[in-house]
C-alpha cells in the first residue's frame, strides 16, 4: 500500500508565509520613527524609577519645572545590551539626581528615547550606545 503524496512546494511556501508573518511584529516594534533624532532635550531632575525589564529598559526622572513636577520616561536599549555596556538594575537609582539628555517623543508626550544621562554627584556619564562601551560603570 503507498502512502499519499504530499505537495512540497505549497507545504514550502505556507511555512515561508508562515515564518514572515510571525516576524512582521518584531519589525514593527523596532521603529524608532516616534523619536526626533534631530533634537535633544536635558531633563534635569531625581530618578524615579528604572524600570529594569525587556524588550526596552525605561528610564523615569521626575523634574520640577515652573509650574510644578513633570515625570519623564526615556526608553533605552534592552537589558542585555546595558549589560553589555557595563550597566546594571543599580546603575541608577531612585533618588539620584540627573541630567538626562533624550531625542523627544515627535507628539510632545513627556518622553523620548535615552541619549545619555550625567550623574549629578560624581559627573558620571552613562550611555546605552553599544559603540561606546566602557562609557558607563556601575
Amino acid at each position: 500500500m503507498s502512502s499519499p503524496m504530499i505537495p512540497r512546494r505549497p507545504l514550502a511556501l505556507a511555512a515561508a508565509l508562515a515564518a514572515l508573518a510571525a516576524g512582521a511584529p518584531a519589525l514593527a516594534h523596532h521603529s524608532f520613527a516616534m523619536f526626533d533624532f534631530s533634537r535633544t532635550v536635558t531633563l534635569k531632575g531625581v530618578v524615579k524609577e528604572l524600570q529594569w525589564t525587556n524588550p526596552h529598559v525605561i528610564l523615569w526622572v521626575e523634574t520640577t519645572p515652573g509650574a510644578g513636577q513633570e515625570v519623564w520616561s526615556a526608553e533605552l536599549t534592552s537589558p542585555g545590551n546595558l549589560t553589555r555596556n557595563g550597566w546594571s538594575k543599580r546603575t541608577l537609582k531612585p533618588g539620584d539626581k540627573v541630567a538626562v539628555d533624550i531625542s523627544p517623543l515627535r507628539d510632545g508626550g513627556k518622553g523620548g528615547g535615552f541619549r545619555k544621562a550625567v550623574l549629578e554627584s560624581t559627573g558620571q556619564v552613562f550611555t546605552s550606545d553599544l559603540r561606546n562601551q566602557g562609557a558607563a560603570s556601575p
